[in-house]
């Protein structure tokens, strides 16, 4: 949710948020950008090819009588998203 405000503020150029590096699994930063793409692939690669649990968990179907507002917003409700 926050990445629209963010993308506003580093256009405007008035963006005061620290991007800290990534770390590798000893912990040791990470500068360089096929570095970091790397492990952005290793991790992945562990992620997707876990092992499938022995008890799965046991999810129901949502409802699917969802009650939701689909009006238009205003445009006072967009000058204040926009603040």
């Amino acid at each position: 949710m926050r990445q629209p405000y963010d993308t506003k503020k580093k256009l405007a150029k008035k963006y005061s948020k620290i991007e800290k590096p990534l770390k590798d699994k000893e912990g040791k930063p990470i500068t360089e950008l096929q570095g970091q793409e790397n492990g952005w692939v290793e991790h992945f690669k562990e992620l997707l090819n876990r092992p499938t649990p022995l008890n799965p968990p046991d999810i129901k179907a949502a409802s699917t009588n969802l009650i939701m507002d689909v009006t238009s917003t205003s445009i006072k409700e967009i000058r204040m998203a926009t603040r």
